[in-house]
């Protein structure tokens, strides 16, 4: 049967189905149980938390589910940018995004404060929590993190944008690599080179990453449905990772307004941008991302100072006003998003992937 691969044995899993890990407060302990408790595995970003939400939100899925699931942690840049964010800097930002904010009628934000929130901390508290599976975006940890984990008995995922990150994973002592295209949602988890340099489609990217490593290899980006899935499985992938399909569900953290523009019934359009986050992210597209994107001044300020700069933008009254402005993550659709409720649409992957598969 299709489903038993490598993936689903090394997962414990009935189904390699594998939900996208939300950065922010889009994952929910109901989206994880739901996927994990289906025969897939859930997964929670934990990026935006603290240790003891770490140690809350571990708790809170473990009551909700025996099943496998994964916490997803962010590896720090080597080179952060947001050090080098200078009073100068901020004031060419200004000087950029002052005609978004007059347009509201908005006073221009202050400079925020550098992030405190430490990786290491993050990690300590995952590490005291123990999940089955821990997954890493933006980089690879370090041997000494590894041997911590597996002391533990804890699978390790990491992702790769390119052929030459996943060569770096084959040799690492992560267990099973995520192929991500650029047809992704979200950030682009890219380590070696710049993202806007590392954008190769989700298929070109599965075939030159199953050439180059030996280990499991899960496919991500654009796969909305399970005749995608489907191809993926086909071409050599042992799992594939659905993200922007399980955060249309109502079990997910997106809101009502993101999760209505996800099942537009003429499905939607999609962009690449720095201009919420700082980083490189695929969201749907808007007026004010061509806008930024085309812009002569591509100004920003580094993550995650961008995002709080522009936090005043998604929070006016006017909610049609505000959703010109705020990000509505979300992958190139491989199909028009219809379900509501993650059970259905894993159900759903399920059936699809039988039928072409058997």
């Amino acid at each position: 049967m299709w489903n038993n691969t490598t993936v689903s044995e090394a997962l414990r899993i009935k189904y390699p189905i594998i939900q996208g890990a939300f950065g922010g407060r889009f994952s929910s302990v109901e989206l994880v149980a739901a996927v994990s408790n289906a025969g897939g595995m859930g997964s929670f970003g934990l990026n935006a938390r603290s240790p003891q939400e770490i140690l809350e939100i571990n708790a809170a899925i473990r009551k909700c589910t025996v099943a496998t699931y994964a916490l997803n942690l962010w590896v720090p840049l080597a080179d952060d940018p947001v050090k080098e964010f200078d009073e100068l800097a901020f004031e060419a930002w200004k000087h950029r995004f002052e005609p978004y904010f007059a347009k509201l009628g908005l006073p221009l934000p202050e400079k925020p404060d550098l992030p405190r929130r430490s990786f290491e901390a993050q990690l300590e508290a995952v590490l005291q929590a123990k999940p089955p599976v821990v997954s890493f975006i933006f980089g690879i940890p370090s041997d000494e993190i590894f041997r911590e984990l597996k002391h533990r008995g804890i699978v390790t995922i990491a992702s790769a944008t390119t052929a030459d990150e996943a060569r770096l994973l084959e040799d690492s002592p992560i267990d099973l690599i995520i192929a991500t295209g650029q047809n992704a949602g979200g950030h682009r988890p890219s380590f070696l080179k710049s993202p806007e340099d590392s954008l190769t489609d989700t298929k070109s990217l599965v075939k030159q990453v199953l050439e180059v490593v030996k280990k499991p290899v899960i496919a991500a980006g654009g796969i909305s449905n399970g005749i995608k899935a489907a191809e993926y499985l086909q071409l050599g992938a042992s799992g594939v990772q659905v993200g922007t399909a399980f955060l249309a569900t109502d079990e997910s953290g997106a809101s009502d307004l993101h999760k209505t523009n996800l099942r537009s019934e003429h499905s939607y359009q999609t962009d690449l941008t720095r201009v919420f986050t700082g980083r490189l992210a695929r969201s749907i597209t808007s007026e004010f991302i061509q806008d930024f994107n085309e812009s002569s001044e591509p100004i920003y300020a580094p993550y995650p100072l961008q995002s709080k700069l522009m936090n005043g933008l998604w929070n006016v009254p006017d909610k049609e006003q505000a959703t010109s402005y705020m990000p509505l993550w979300a992958g190139v659709p491989s199909a028009i998003l219809k379900h509501t409720h993650a059970e259905d649409l894993f159900v759903s992957l399920v059936n699809e992937i039988n039928a072409e598969m058997g």
